[in-house]
Parts: C-alpha cells; structure tokens; sequence
C-alpha cells in the first residue's frame, strides 16, 4: 500500500519517471483489455499511447491515497476506445460519401486481416459483438483483466451493483450467441463456459 500511495503522489505531481514505472507495470494489461474491445491489435496499440496520454493530461484526479492505479488506467482506457470509435465511424462515413471513383479503404477486409483466423476465436468475437457495448466492456474488465467489482465499478465509474448485473447479463447472453453460433458440425466449438480461456492471457490482479 505504501508504495502505491507513494507512486499516486509522485503521478499528481508529475514526475516523469513515476509514469515511466506505471507504464512498465501496465502497459501490456491495458494492451490486452484494448485488444479485447477492439479485435484489433493495431487499434490496440493506438489506445494504450491515447491511454497513458490521457493519464498524464488527468494526473491531478488521482487520489493520492489508495491501491493499485490499474483500475483507473483501464477505465481510461475503455473510454479513449470508445472515442477512438466514434472517430473511426465518423471517418467510415465521411469516406462512403466521396464519389464513387475514388479509392476507397475497405476497413472490414483490413480489420480481418488484422484477426486471428482461429475458428474458436472468430466465434467468440461474433458473439461478443451481439452483446451491448457496456456489457462487452464489464465483461473485458472482470472476466479478462481480472477486476474485482468495487475495481471495475471504479474503472467505469459506475456502482458495483451495475457491475454485477451488467456481467450477469453479458455472460447469459454471450453463452447464447456463442451456442448459437457454433457450426454444425462441431468443429471449433465453445460452450460458455470455456469462453474465459479466449483472448489474450488473462492477468491476475495487481
């Protein structure tokens, strides 16, 4: 606890290494929590240096007293994922109204190409993909990354009540698409169950 304190005092103050040492220590979990919204490792990439932007740009929020600062990096991160989304939609359909003899980017096939062609993990992201966006967003949080509900309710500054009834419904629902989604064959298949074993390794909690 001391050392967590220690460094939320030298982060509010702004000291240059203090970010170096919560980069090195978060990094790749806000890495895999970005990932694991966005199926996309280059997107990915582009919101953990938005992330840690935005942290220095927030410093004087952090309270200087308190634990772990992972749950309020992954919040800040979930919510430059959902800027860069919008972004990314309003850029879509700013290309779809060029003329039609204009070169244009497809960004389905580019996205793809970006996926891991696994048959188990293109399942899962279809299913991910019917579900709301908070609940894709507490399920990344406390199935992936490993929150707690208090950590994840901080991370989404939401109450942990919410927290709790978004995952309940996020993990039916998820089951279901991914059940429904299953080929008949057999091949490839997940029931829910399983689905926490999909996706970058999950990290304990720090």
């Amino acid at each position: 606890m001391g050392v967590d304190t220690n460094l939320r005092k030298r982060i509010r103050a702004g000291e240059h290494d203090a970010f170096g040492e919560l980069f090195d220590a978060y990094a790749r979990s806000v890495y895999n929590h970005a990932f694991r919204l966005t199926g996309d490792w280059s997107a990915a990439e582009d919101v953990v240096s938005l992330t840690f932007l935005d942290a220095w740009r927030l410093r004087d929020r952090v309270d200087e007293e308190g634990g772990s600062l992972r749950p309020w990096l992954l919040g800040v991160a979930t919510n430059v994922t959902r800027n860069t989304r919008r972004a990314a939609r309003r850029h879509a359909a700013a290309v779809a109204r060029l003329p039609r003899d204009e070169v244009e980017r497809d960004f389905a096939d580019e996205v793809a190409g970006r996926l891991d062609d696994t048959e188990q993990l293109s399942l899962v992201r279809a299913a991910l993909a019917l579900l709301r966006r908070p609940e894709r967003e507490v399920l990344a949080l406390c199935v992936w990354s490993g929150l707690d509900y208090p950590a994840a309710a901080e991370a989404l500054g939401v109450p942990v009540g919410t927290v709790r009834s978004r995952l309940s419904r996020a993990r039916t629902k998820l089951a279901k698409h991914v059940k429904n989604l299953e080929p008949p064959t057999g091949r490839g298949q997940m029931r829910g169950d399983r689905i926490t074993a999909v996706g970058p390794m999950r990290e304990g909690n720090r």
